[in-house]
């Protein structure tokens, strides 16, 4: 009898992702794992190079140079069952602020090939997820920006992806609703649910995710924080961004993991 653990695959596996617009490199053998039921953070500044990769995950741009695979599948050659398994958070806003929050959520689902009984049952469940059960007939321009961020989260999670894609999702945020969004998502995790993270603010990386220092298109660091501060030498993970990059961390470097 064959005993052998059969392991399941990275919710994302990028490998060797290369992109040029025009004569200017972007990406340059970018490679990395996503775990499932974890946490990673893609960190970098602006113009690092995560929207880029991100667009090239979502099949936003052809792949020219590398492979991406979600859960298995091939983005370029599987691209229908890759992308099932994908929710996606991009930065810039995408509600229809002068209806509902069910209504927005209805007509994300009817794209997905939900059914409109069980999108109702999705839609209880998202929300419960996000903490918004509440306000589901809402008109959207009537809630926060924090709120209508977790709206949005709510959305992507319609469909039961296996693979979360945010990028840089607390932009213009207070403190508070950057906190709550992250909690909100970290708990996700507990759903077996992978989860990519992009941002430039280092506060944003706790003590116990995985880190994929991005800078100019390249891959400096990749790992748990801890094996990437001991790697790097440094304090914490501002030190370790600071010291690889040579450039000042985004925040105090004693107040980070």
């Amino acid at each position: 009898m064959n005993t052998a653990v059969q392991l399941d695959p990275p919710a994302l596996d990028v490998t060797s992702i290369g992109h040029r617009y025009g004569a200017r490199v972007a990406l340059q053998d970018v490679s990395f794992n996503v775990a499932p039921a974890s946490f990673t953070v893609l960190l970098g500044l602006n113009g690092a190079g995560k929207s880029t990769l991100f667009s090239l995950i979502t099949r936003l741009y052809a792949i020219r140079t590398g492979r991406i695979r979600i859960l298995g599948h091939n983005v370029e050659t599987e691209p229908g069952a890759a992308l099932s398994k994908l929710g996606v958070v991009f930065q810039s806003r995408a509600l229809d602020v002068d209806i509902s929050v069910q209504q927005n959520l209805i007509y994300h689902a009817a794209l997905h090939g939900i059914g409109r009984q069980a999108a109702h049952q999705e839609i209880d469940r998202v929300l419960a997820l996000v903490d918004l059960a509440d306000r589901r007939r809402e008109r959207v321009s009537n809630l926060s920006g924090g709120q209508m961020r977790r709206v949005e989260i709510a959305r992507a999670l319609l469909h039961r992806p296996r693979l979360l894609l945010l990028d840089e999702p607390t932009v213009g945020l207070d403190v508070k609703a950057r906190a709550d969004i992250l909690g909100h998502v970290r708990r996700l995790l507990a759903t077996g649910l992978g989860v990519l993270w992009a941002t430039h603010l280092i506060d944003e990386v706790g003590a116990d995710d995985d880190v994929v220092i991005l800078h100019q298109g390249r891959v400096l660091a990749r790992g748990s924080v801890r094996d990437v501060v001991a790697t790097t030498n440094t304090a914490n993970i501002g030190a370790a961004f600071g010291k690889l990059t040579q450039t000042d961390a985004a925040v105090d470097a004693e107040a980070c993991p």
